[in-house]
């Protein structure tokens, strides 16, 4: 049976007040920041978001500087800055008072992939989604996004890595929560390697998931792309929410990892 509190009300009505009673559910409900990638906007995952909350979630999306109404600092804009837009967000997020500070969802696409892997390892992640998470040189961290040189990062994308060489791998090995990796087949953007160095670098995580949509290019330009890519994330974020509400109900603990920023 489910734990509930109550509280007294006083309910004005016409000229008087009437007391009641108000009962709910104790329990709070899993988070789910979710971040678009370079060139996108929050409206990509808007309806992904209303179909995670139909689960039972409470889910934030939002708009990284250099895009949407912050386009005008496109060309200035680093990934130092758009990290602290992900930390600001999930802030926002665990701050509302029906989350549970622990059990935290993260999904990211491409360079949004790239930041929540990286926020996991600054605020505590129960759960981490990245579909096709893009990585990028560590030592031009403070070279604005959109200056960065890309036949460089087509040849960075190709090289195998480890946690020891990129921050966003790092912060994959020190995660303990449960992880979906996401690839498009046919992905000229952030190719295979790439996502066997996220796969590799997953060396302590409760559970890591590896799917791959056929056909598909990086943007899931086509509907039925977007269909597939939805249908996985949905189904992965259902198992891994009832998972934890029924541990919750059974008063069961589950580590989690927890790092300050």
């Amino acid at each position: 049976m489910l734990n509930t509190r109550h509280n007294t009300v006083d309910i004005p009505v016409d000229d008087q007040h009437i007391a009641g009673t108000l009962v709910a559910s104790s329990m709070t409900v899993p988070g789910v920041l979710l971040v678009h990638g370079w060139d996108g906007n929050q409206e990509q995952y808007i309806r992904r978001a209303h179909q995670i909350a139909a689960l039972g979630c409470v889910c934030l999306t939002f708009d990284l500087r250099g895009h949407a109404r912050h386009v005008a600092q496109r060309q200035e804009v680093t990934r130092e800055d758009n990290l602290r837009d992900v930390l600001a967000a999930y802030d926002v997020l665990v701050s509302h008072p029906t989350v549970d500070p622990e059990s935290i969802a993260i999904v990211g696409s491409s360079y949004g992939g790239y930041l929540g892997a990286i926020v996991s390892s600054l605020r505590p992640v129960r759960w981490l989604a990245l579909r096709a998470p893009a990585l990028y040189r560590d030592g031009d961290w403070d070279v604005p996004k959109g200056k960065l040189d890309r036949d460089d990062l087509a040849t960075y994308r190709r090289i195998p890595l480890g946690a020891a060489d990129n921050r966003a791998l790092g912060a994959c090995a020190a995660f303990r929560g449960d992880a979906l990796i996401v690839e498009s087949e046919h992905d000229k953007t952030v190719p295979h390697p790439v996502i066997e160095n996220y796969l590799a670098a997953f060396k302590r995580v409760r559970s890591v998931t590896y799917r791959v949509i056929s056909d598909a290019d990086h943007a899931l330009s086509k509907e039925e792309w977007r269909q597939s890519y939805g249908t996985l994330l949905v189904s992965w974020i259902t198992e891994m929410t009832m998972g934890a509400r029924g541990h919750a109900a059974a008063g069961e603990g589950r580590p989690l990892q927890a790092r300050p920023a």
